[in-house]
């Protein structure tokens, strides 16, 4: 039996950042982890740090955690291989260009300014290689991308330098609310805790349900594939406008190539089966734009359960039944870049009941109790 002031279940990113930032705060934490920390979403996704055409909702968080990027080291006492120079949405015609210029518009109209558009001219300026039939861009020039696994690392370790303790291979069976605490039973042993939270990822539903407010999550296995490296060429994040794709060029020379494309999996054994039609379709989305990658070999591909949520915006927020749960979760594979200030947030949440940043829409009030989960 153990007993502390906090169980965080699930040792992905926002686990290991909520972890850390409780920490510091002198709070004392277990986090468990039915895995291995980061051997889902958190440390085989693309590792964009985006603030480009994030949900309105979303912006004020990401600006937030775009600050916290910048100064990551002082974080987590390692730079994370965090590159910001940029990412790009092309534009390829004028009806491209008119989605992007409203888009600016909304965001300018909100108070931020972080979104540019920018002509054909400093296109080419940026990205010399692309194929000549673009018109523009809408650029967030401080974005850009570090290393998915190489950040959940750093943020676990630093979380244990400051006293959490990781128990891995320990998948959470119960929860069960005993009078203001926690009893969690786990497949080799029992904890109880002031305060649960709720940072299951693919399996957050499992524990909502616990809590007796499941949610409609679905689990979805976003596809990535690396090519052989090539001579540098490309500093910015490239997107398009009306077509699927991520793409970057990493420091190493290879290019990493997603684009939301989703592969089979087996929720019985969470094995995935990668469907190579559909990452034709992002190879094919690359070569259209830059015709002299074509004969690059593809060297990798591979794909990680993710949640996803009805609305494409995540949990963070209390337990609409337990004064003393939090979830954080279901954050539709764009939450990389929203992690650090995840940790703060919930972690504000917990010693102070509030935070100064605006959760609101992302409560899990907004599902009712009827709903269930899809996975």
């Amino acid at each position: 039996m153990i007993k502390t002031d906090v169980i965080i279940i699930g040792a992905g990113l926002m686990g290991c950042s909520t972890a850390l930032q409780l920490a510091k705060r002198g709070i004392k934490c277990h986090v468990l982890e039915k895995d291995n920390p980061g051997r889902h979403a958190s440390g085989v996704n693309a590792g964009g740090l985006r603030q480009l055409n994030r949900a309105v909702a979303e912006i004020p968080l990401t600006v937030e955690a775009s600050k916290m990027w910048k100064n990551i080291q002082t974080i987590v006492d390692d730079d994370c291989d965090v590159k910001l120079q940029g990412q790009v949405r092309v534009a390829e015609s004028q009806a491209d260009l008119n989605l992007l210029e409203k888009r600016e518009s909304l965001v300018r109209k909100l108070g931020y300014h972080h979104e540019e558009m920018i002509g054909r001219d400093e296109l080419y300026r940026l990205i010399p290689d692309l194929s000549p039939h673009c018109v523009g861009a809408l650029i967030s020039r401080e974005d850009g991308f570090a290393r998915p696994y190489h950040v959940t690392t750093a943020f676990r370790q630093k979380a244990e330098k400051l006293g959490v303790i990781f128990h891995t291979q320990s998948k959470a069976i119960h929860c069960e609310p005993i009078q203001n605490n926690w009893k969690i039973t786990t497949s080799d042993e029992v904890f109880y805790c002031d305060i649960l939270m709720n940072c299951a990822g693919a399996w957050a539903n499992q524990v909502a349900k616990e809590l007796n407010e499941p949610v409609p999550l679905k689990i979805s296995a976003p596809m990535l594939m690396i090519t052989a490296r090539v001579k540098h060429f490309l500093n910015v994040v490239v997107g398009v406008a009306s077509r699927k794709l991520s793409f970057k060029q990493m420091q190493n020379g290879t290019l990493l190539i997603g684009g939301a494309h989703m592969a089979k999996y087996n929720p019985d054994d969470e094995s995935t089966e990668i469907d190579f039609q559909q990452l034709a379709v992002s190879a094919k989305t690359v070569i259209d734009l830059f015709p002299h990658l074509k004969n690059v070999s593809i060297v990798r591909t591979w794909a990680g359960l993710e949640a996803f949520m009805p609305d494409n915006i995540p949990v963070i927020s209390k337990s609409k039944n337990h004064d003393n749960a939090y979830h954080a979760f279901g954050f539709s594979a764009h939450g990389f870049q929203l992690s650090p200030v995840i940790g703060c947030i919930m972690a504000d949440l917990v010693t102070e009941g509030k935070t100064h940043l605006p959760i609101e829409p992302f409560s899990i009030k907004r599902f009712g109790n009827d709903d269930s989960a899809i996975n």
